[in-house]
């Protein structure tokens, strides 16, 4: 249950009416009804809304009594899927006693009187904000300090350039932080200091809907009169569309895909329906190109097409009609790689069925390729938030090599629609072009074009953003992996994290080094298979080319603070799936076994990396699945007495059973469990049920 909260405290706009001659806090109340608020309360002060923080068992909407916006404005604030935490920033002019804030990456970093930051304010408060439930002893403590006449700053301590807030009650370390001075009205106070207390706040933007914070009848007359001017349904399926995406997407698909979004939402299709549908698409499209011919390529370039403007339409689809959850954010992702490694298997045996050479080969070199691009992706994201979120270590210094890239950077992405934004926007391969370029190439040419053009441009996007991240991220000097689990997203098992430590070699040393094993005796065993016909005579040295990639496991318990260790998880994928090649490869089985096999293995890393995206604990089963190196061992035991392809069967069987009941556990049994259980009566102390 949401409860909804608009203090009035401090705010000369309290005792406005509307053109109607409806009070303004009356008319702020009703919308935040219309938001989806279950209750709204009035609190007097900020001392009552602390009460009220305490006993909430819910996320709280609150508001100031002088905000003058559309509706849909307070519905995205209360459904906003960013965070638990958000708050409405907005591009009014600054004036006192408001408060200003610093924005990176959707996080709000600084926050603090008008004037305060320097020049470097992004925004301003709009005088509302949702609170999510673990954040709520936090706004109470933030409540209390501000109506007590006390708020938290943040000072610098050090050349690190730490930051702590002042003490305050229920206070901590703060990622956020607050610009000395006080702002003036209640709900500026409250922000400022739920920002100083540590908690990670997302903003959220109006773009092109309306909103105001008025104080006096002359600002709301004309506040009232710029939401008027704004047809609010109209800018909702606008606005459902990505404020930056990429080239293909931008031009190609958002153009048109608004109206396939009005549509499915007049026939009450739901985003997963949608991307179900979208699935189907891609499916039919791989279909068609395994079956070849001109007429079939051209048919299943034209599905492929659709199937993405189904993919878009799904987020655009939950954004217009506010239909956010966790099950429908972690299915697009699995969907999304899903489908784009069916696509792959379709043109593998298109080219294999055509004759054109082993098609399958090409297939699992594009599927490990963007599978470890993606691992890549993830975390050098997570360190970009994580950089946003608190200043670098002093390891890290200025200046640089790094600084200049991160400043070229940021220009490019200010010049939004310039040549120079979209390039970068489209050398780096995002998902809209990797469909595009195989639609063209497979009706234009045939599938062996299409895998080749997808594995050169690919390799060439890993090489280009690999160097410039590595880079960035050395000058960031921001460890990642060491704020979460570092054993889940390593994927370690029971052996690995039983392994001594190795010192003074880092995790991501000892990580390229078992990667490294496994790649040599791949190649070697490519050779012997292309110049004899087989390469089993290799198979003996599967037990040194595991003792290699075992050697990642040596840094399973170490500390994974170094400015690169957010390449591990990549790292460590490469290994294995480059060892499982290899046992296939070695011990001559089916090249669609080694695919089949080793996407297996992708769907059990990206349900990792959408968990962490997501926010989410680990799988149920996550034990079960053995670790990379318990998976790998199994594979090299069974390659050695002969049993690979039965080996690597069954093991990938095995995972994908165990993929599927935990997704049964975690989105079905286990919510269903929590329901029932909040709904029993506890019985304490032999009493009656309460």
């Amino acid at each position: 249950m949401m409860l909804a909260i608009v203090l009035a405290a401090g705010t000369p706009a309290a005792g406005l009416s509307t053109a109607t001659g409806e009070p303004l806090a009356d008319r702020l109340a009703a919308q935040l009804r219309r938001a989806g608020a279950d209750q709204v309360r009035f609190a007097a002060d900020l001392d009552e809304l602390a009460g009220l923080a305490d006993s909430a068992t819910g996320p709280l909407l609150v508001t100031g009594a002088d905000l003058v916006a559309h509706t849909a404005v307070l519905r995205h604030l209360a459904t906003s899927p960013v965070g638990p935490t958000v708050a409405l920033v907005l591009t009014d002019p600054p004036v006192p006693g408001r408060t200003a804030v610093r924005e990176e990456r959707g996080q709000v970093v600084v926050a603090g009187p008008v004037g305060a930051l320097d020049g470097d304010a992004t925004g301003v408060f709009g005088g509302a904000l949702r609170v999510g439930v673990d954040d709520l002893p936090n706004l109470a403590a933030a409540a209390r300090a501000a109506a007590a006449g006390v708020l938290p700053v943040a000072t610098p301590l050090g050349p690190a350039g730490d930051v702590a807030p002042l003490p305050v009650a229920g206070g901590g370390g703060s990622p956020a932080s607050v610009a000395a001075g006080g702002p003036g009205s209640a709900v500026d106070r409250l922000f400022a200091g739920l920002t100083a207390l540590g908690t990670l706040v997302f903003a959220q933007r109006v773009r092109l809907l309306v909103a105001h914070r008025v104080a006096d009848a002359a600002g709301l007359t004309a506040a009232e009169a710029a939401v008027t001017a704004v047809d609010e349904d109209r800018a909702e399926l606008r606005l459902s569309v990505k404020e930056r995406d990429d080239f293909f997407s931008t031009y190609f698909v958002s153009t048109w895909s608004p109206y396939v979004v009005r549509v499915a939402a007049r026939l009450r299709l739901t985003p997963t329906g949608v991307t179900v549908i979208s699935v189907l698409f891609a499916l039919a499209a791989a279909v068609l190109f395994g079956v070849g011919g001109r007429l079939a390529l051209v048919g299943g370039a034209v599905l492929l097409y659709l199937g993405f403007v189904l993919d878009c339409v799904d987020g655009q689809l939950a954004r217009y009609t506010r239909n956010f959850s966790a099950w429908g954010g972690w299915l697009d992702t699995m969907a999304d790689r899903a489908k784009e490694y069916l696509v792959y298997a379709g043109l593998g045996f298109g080219v294999t069925h055509a004759g054109l050479g082993n098609g399958w080969a090409l297939a699992i070199a594009a599927m490990t390729l963007q599978t470890v691009r993606h691992m890549t992706d993830t975390w050098y994201g997570v360190l970009h938030d994580e950089a946003a979120r608190r200043p670098r270590t002093a390891g890290g210094g200025g200046g640089g090599i790094g600084d200049r890239l991160n400043a070229a950077s940021t220009r490019v992405q200010a010049d939004t629609g310039s040549l120079s934004y979209w390039l970068k926007r489209t050398v780096v391969f995002p998902i809209g072009e990797r469909w595009a370029l195989i639609a063209l190439t497979v009706a234009l040419f045939n599938p062996l074009v299409s895998l080749v053009a997808v594995l050169v441009w690919g390799t060439l996007a890993f090489a280009y953003t690999g160097a410039l991240r590595t880079l960035r991220a050395r000058w960031m000097w921001v460890p990642v992996l060491d704020t979460v689990d570092a054993t889940l997203h390593r994927d370690d098992g029971p052996l690995a994290v039983r392994l001594p430590v190795v010192r003074p070699m880092g995790p991501l040393t000892l990580a390229v080094i078992a990667a490294l094993g496994p790649a040599a005796l791949l190649v070697a065993a490519l050779v012997a298979a292309y110049g004899d016909g087989s390469a089993a005579g290799l198979r003996w040295w599967l037990p040194v080319a595991l003792l290699v990639l075992l050697v990642g496991g040596l840094g399973a318990r170490a500390a994974h603070n170094g400015p690169l260790d957010w390449l591990v998880p990549a790292a460590l994928r490469a290994g294995e799936y480059l060892f499982a090649i290899t046992v296939g490869v070695v011990g001559d089985v089916p090249p669609w076994l080694i695919f089949g096999y080793v996407f297996v293995l992708t769907v059990h890393h990206y349900d990792l990396t959408a968990r962490l995206e997501k926010r989410q604990a680990a799988p149920p089963l996550h034990d079960a699945t053995l670790g990379w190196e318990g998976r790998s061992a199994l594979l090299a035991l069974a390659a050695i007495v002969g049993f690979a392809g039965i080996g690597m069967a069954t093991l990938g069987t095995y995972l994908l059973v165990v993929f599927v009941a935990s997704v049964v556990l975690a989105w079905v049994v286990l919510p269903a469990r929590a329901a029932r259980a909040s709904m029993v009566p506890v019985r304490t102390g032999g009493g009656a049920p309460g």
